[in-house]
């Protein structure tokens, strides 16, 4: 039967971001229980889709998707507009992109555990916003919808769910634009003249209902969100599932608790628990959400002889044994494959030599012998492959990454497994793995996506695969195996992570933002790793001319992979203030390279590398400071410290034993880092301690804390923290006492000070505090009224105590001058 290039092309791309969502890329591969086996073994069973819709990472309802993947068994998929880049960390320093790669890494490990599918936007972040009209001033709207209409057209779901209202409800603008884009998507995905370049790869698609997933926060008060449930459809979403041991609201909790960059971590919930849902578009429902939808194989015609094989499987399962089914799933399969060329049936194929593999306990894994190689080199694979089943099975072929086919014919005796080691190299021309999201400078809005097929992806694909085709009792299979790299550590044993193509140098500056506050020359560091063996180059900066660095350049020569060595250069700045960057370049063979070497690792995710542009921010600013030794207590996590060392404080990291007044009488100033009032365990004992300090004439200075989860209050007197935030980064300011000593010593502050600020003013400001406070500063939003209280000062017996919701934690690791005159304002306050 002949297809047109169309179908076919369309089947190949739905095929790629299908594979993608469920990807093991950086896992050890997976074993499935037979329990497991079974529960997807009934999935065969089902063809229906359903795709939730919302903003952020952990936005999404956990327990419905638990539900709807795990019960259901519909393919559920989570489709976030951004990776959440503009959040806050409570994990470590990490913001912006570092925080999108690991939010990206979350989102998948909470979807495979809660059996969801996992896509994005281009979206980017850029923080809260107070209205959806914001939002799309700085996101282009029509470009975002086009990537919501992709992957629509490719994930083809029945019924779409919004998590939240359009309006004002809910709570931030980029949560109202995620239902105004899934209203606008839910149109133009099946309209041909919407979008129409996407047609060459995939074809348009028809949802059948758009709901709105609402819960009673959605509503003014209780009672009106009784009243409204009376005619809206419900389901019990907090059923046990015995085959996976847990309740629903189990599994939920299990899969929010991997938003711990957010503080996410969930007790799960037993017993009946209800979700509701409210007619947005398309047909209306009544009862059940898949109303009018036929989600079995009668929705394919010709397919009943695919349902009796299935059946037979199940009907025949045995837990114990459940290599036996293996012949009624391959007469599925060719039943299936005997289908013409659809969705479903690469679906469905994909799915039933997934349970095959599973059933026969058939073990296929390609491991590299290094984590990452160059473009041009070569590198080292292992494959192992082991039938564990009686069932027959050998090996036909095998087709090694950036080769032919080989031949092998070979039998897999049970339980005897093969190891087969081969050597691949990678070409000249192979990107590197930069994510791909990230291989360009982003813009407020939106990252740049150079290939349409990549727009929906969580991550890249796999640098390189094995394919080999193996014989099932007869039947020829192929499966794709994508190489890993994994190594046993002797503490929690093996560990995976992806293989990677890498520039075979990386340069890595010690700093971000180099602040200049006189004519003093500052030592750069730069340490050079090599990414091959024997490299021989030169290093150099390149400033732009106003600066002055020494040396002008640093050879080297490395005989191994792997070394390293750190030049020291001397960097003089301008006479007067000025702000520039630098990139430190390498040299070798008359090709130039300027990657660092980023490395992202938490125990919950798997590493995560990237390449970012060498380069660092160097600034000439005029700074006056009292005071020099700061003593910082660190809450969640920021970088605040080495920005203070950058204008010459000596800045000690305060830990429990450092917490008694001899020591704390030292400092000039103490600092308590974000969220520290949050998360800091014994908070409630060094509380007593710091206003002791600030008492007997120490000046303490308390950055930004949440409103929920306080462990006490913050203040030497009452004051209440809001959920009141400016987010405008480019907000007025008005001087509020524009006398008091903080505006005027040791630098006199002007409106300029708040020019070039980054992302938002500030966030969690007071919005009702005691008389001693005096609020010094306000600003507000285009529209809204000025806020008060991001900076109070109190005088607490002899000394001063300070809190500001002001986004310090974003500013001076941003090298924004202003910032920094101003800061140290606040540190010499009483000297």
């Amino acid at each position: 039967m002949k297809y047109s290039k169309l179908v076919l092309t369309s089947i190949f791309v739905m095929v790629q971001l299908c594979y993608i969502k469920n990807n093991t890329y950086a896992q050890a591969p997976a074993k499935p229980s037979s329990s497991k086996i079974l529960q997807d073994l009934k999935k065969l069973n089902v063809l229906g889709n359903v795709m939730y819709m919302a903003a952020h990472p952990d936005d999404e309802n956990t327990t419905l998707i638990s539900y709807l993947a795990n019960e259901k068994l519909f393919n559920t998929s989570y489709l976030a507009l951004t990776r959440g880049d503009g959040g806050q960390n409570l994990i470590g320093p990490e913001i912006r992109e570092g925080l999108g790669v690991i939010r990206t890494q979350e989102l998948l490990q909470a979807r495979r555990l809660d059996g969801g599918r996992q896509y994005f936007t281009r979206a980017n972040d850029f923080g809260f916003s107070k209205n959806p009209e914001e939002v799309f001033s700085i996101w282009n709207r029509e470009t975002l919808l086009a990537d919501v209409v992709w992957v629509i057209r490719n994930v083809k779901p029945d019924i779409m769910i919004t998590r939240f209202p359009k309006d004002s409800r809910a709570g931030h603008g980029q949560h109202s634009a995620s239902s105004i884009l899934a209203e606008d998507a839910f149109v133009a995905a099946a309209d041909p003249k919407r979008f129409p370049e996407q047609l060459k790869y995939v074809s348009v698609w028809k949802v059948k209902r758009l709901v709105w997933n609402l819960s009673s926060w959605g509503f003014r008060n209780p009672e009106e969100f009784e009243k409204a449930a009376k005619n809206l459809i419900k389901m019990d979403v907090g059923q046990f599932n015995p085959l996976l041991g847990k309740s629903y609201g189990e599994l939920s909790a299990e899969s929010r608790s991997m938003h711990r960059s957010q503080g996410f971590g969930s007790t799960g919930t037993r017993g009946a628990y209800m979700d509701y849902f409210q007619h947005t578009m398309g047909d209306s429902a009544k009862v059940d959400l898949f109303e009018g939808v036929n989600t079995g194989w009668s929705r394919i015609q010709n397919s009943s002889k695919v349902q009796i094989a299935i059946n037979k499987a199940i009907d025949s399962f045995n837990p114990s044994n459940p290599s036996a089914i293996v012949p009624s799933l391959i007469l599925a399969k060719n039943e299936i494959q005997n289908l013409p060329d659809s969705y479903w049936k690469e679906t469905k194929l994909n799915e039933i030599q997934n349970i095959i593999q599973a059933s026969t306990g058939l073990f296929l894994e390609a491991i590299a012998g290094n984590s990452s190689v160059s473009p041009g080199q070569s590198f080292k694979l292992q494959l192992e492959v082991i039938n564990r089943s009686a069932i027959p099975v050998s090996i036909v072929s095998i087709n090694y990454p950036f080769k032919s086919d080989s031949t092998v014919n070979t039998a897999l005796i049970s339980n005897v497994g093969k190891k087969f080691i081969s050597s691949s190299t990678v070409p000249a021309n192979t990107p590197y793995s930069q994510p791909y999201w990230l291989e360009r400078k982003d813009s407020l809005g939106l990252f740049y996506i150079a290939k349409q097929e990549n727009v929906g992806l969580p991550e890249n694909r796999p640098v390189a695969n094995v394919k080999i085709v193996v014989s099932v009792a007869g039947t020829p299979i192929t499966f794709t195996i994508p190489v890993k790299y994994k190594y046993n550590d002797t503490v929690t044993g093996e560990i995976y992570q992806p293989f990677i193509v890498s520039p075979p140098v990386f340069s890595n500056i010690a700093e971000k933002v180099y602040m200049f506050t006189d004519n003093q020359p500052k030592q750069v560091n730069v340490t050079v790793k090599s990414g091959k063996a024997n490299l021989k180059g030169v290093l150099e900066l390149k400033i732009p001319g106003d600066w002055k660095v020494s040396p002008a350049s640093a050879p080297f020569t490395f005989a191994k992979e792997g070394e390293e060595q750190t030049f020291q250069f001397m960097v003089s700045s301008p006479e007067n203030a000025k702000e520039d960057e630098f990139q430190a370049v390498v040299t070798i063979d008359g090709n130039s390279y300027n990657k660092s070497l980023n490395t992202i690792s938490y125990e919950h995710i798997p590493v995560q590398v990237s390449f970012p542009v060498a380069s660092a921010k160097v600034v000439k600013l005029d700074l006056v400071k009292k005071g020099k030794n700061i003593g910082y207590l660190m809450g969640a996590g920021d970088e605040v410290p080495g920005s203070l060392k950058q204008i010459g404080y000596e800045v000690t990291l305060l830990a429990d034993g450092d917490m008694y007044k001899e020591n704390l009488e030292k400092f000039d100033a103490i600092i308590l880092g974000v969220r520290a009032y949050n998360t800091v365990d014994r908070i409630t004992i060094y509380h007593n301690k710091l206003m002791e300090y600030v008492n007997n004439g120490g000046n303490l200075i308390v950055q930004y804390n949440t409103n929920s989860g306080l462990l006490v209050n913050p203040g030497p007197y009452p004051y209440k923290i809001s959920r009141d935030r400016v987010t405008e980064e480019n907000a007025e300011v008005v001087f509020l006492k524009p006398e008091h000593p903080v505006l005027n010593t040791p630098n006199k502050i002007s409106n300029a000070d708040f020019n070039g600020w980054v992302q938002e003013r500030g966030l969690y400001f007071s919005n009702e505090w005691s008389k001693e406070y005096e609020a010094i500063i306000a600003c507000g939003d285009t529209g809204e009224a000025k806020l008060n209280g991001g900076l109070l000062i109190a005088k607490h017996g002899k000394g001063n105590f300070v809190f500001t919701g002001y986004s310090w934690f974003r500013q001076l690791p941003a090298g924004v001058p202003g910032a920094y005159r101003i800061f140290t304002n606040l540190i010499s306050l009483g000297k």
